[in-house]
């Protein structure tokens, strides 16, 4: 518009003048071409992961099955890393890691399939199965739980079980029954965070 550096017929007219205020240059982003990319060890294998990516989901890329009970790969769920079945062991490190909530450094040594992860995975089956009804008489003899405990060869537990509320209907519309409740919250968290009806 007129008076405001430009003529009657709308160009431009004199120069641009900065007046002591900072220049501003464009400069391209560092990472034009997609996130940043690390590579690490996975077992005795490199692995190639985008900068945010976890452990459990770069080696579920690359075809590793991790044990996961409290965690879902779909859309819309966050790690909790609650029920510690997808542990790994870090070179260096003097615990074992929630593969569902660490992040991979450049350089670093995962162990998936090492002695000390498998024993302490199936170590968390056993104390879960000490607290669920014998298969032959659970709600789901083939639920994800007993199907993740077959595949680290886990059937029956030493431990002993702990007690669990009574099955509750005195709702109208629901009964709740937690005898086979490993508190892992993923329920929760898909009924307050995914379905956002709380």
């Amino acid at each position: 518009p007129v008076g405001y550096g430009h003529d009657k017929k709308g160009a431009a007219v004199g120069d641009a003048k900065n007046e002591g205020r900072p220049a501003v240059t464009h400069q391209p982003p560092d990472r034009a071409d997609g996130p940043q990319m690390i590579k690490f060890m996975l077992d005795d294998q490199e692995v190639e992961a985008p900068e945010g990516e976890t452990i459990f989901r770069t080696a579920r890329r690359y075809g590793i099955k991790l044990p996961h009970l409290c965690y879902s790969p779909k859309p819309g769920y966050r790690p909790d890393g609650n029920c510690r079945v997808c542990m790994v062991e870090i070179e260096g490190e003097r615990v074992l890691a929630a593969s569902c909530l660490r992040k991979p450094t450049e350089g670093m040594k995962v162990g998936v399939a090492t002695e000390r992860a498998e024993k302490a995975r199936r170590m968390v089956f056993e104390l879960l199965v000490a607290d669920q009804p014998a298969r032959e008489t659970a709600h789901d003899p083939d639920s994800k739980f007993w199907n993740w405990a077959d595949k680290v060869g886990v059937s029956t537990s030493r431990f002993p079980a702990t007690e669990h509320p009574e099955r509750d209907v005195s709702h109208p519309a629901m009964s709740v029954n937690l005898d086979a409740c490993i508190e892992c919250n993923l329920c929760v968290r898909a009924c307050r965070e995914v379905q956002v009806n709380d």
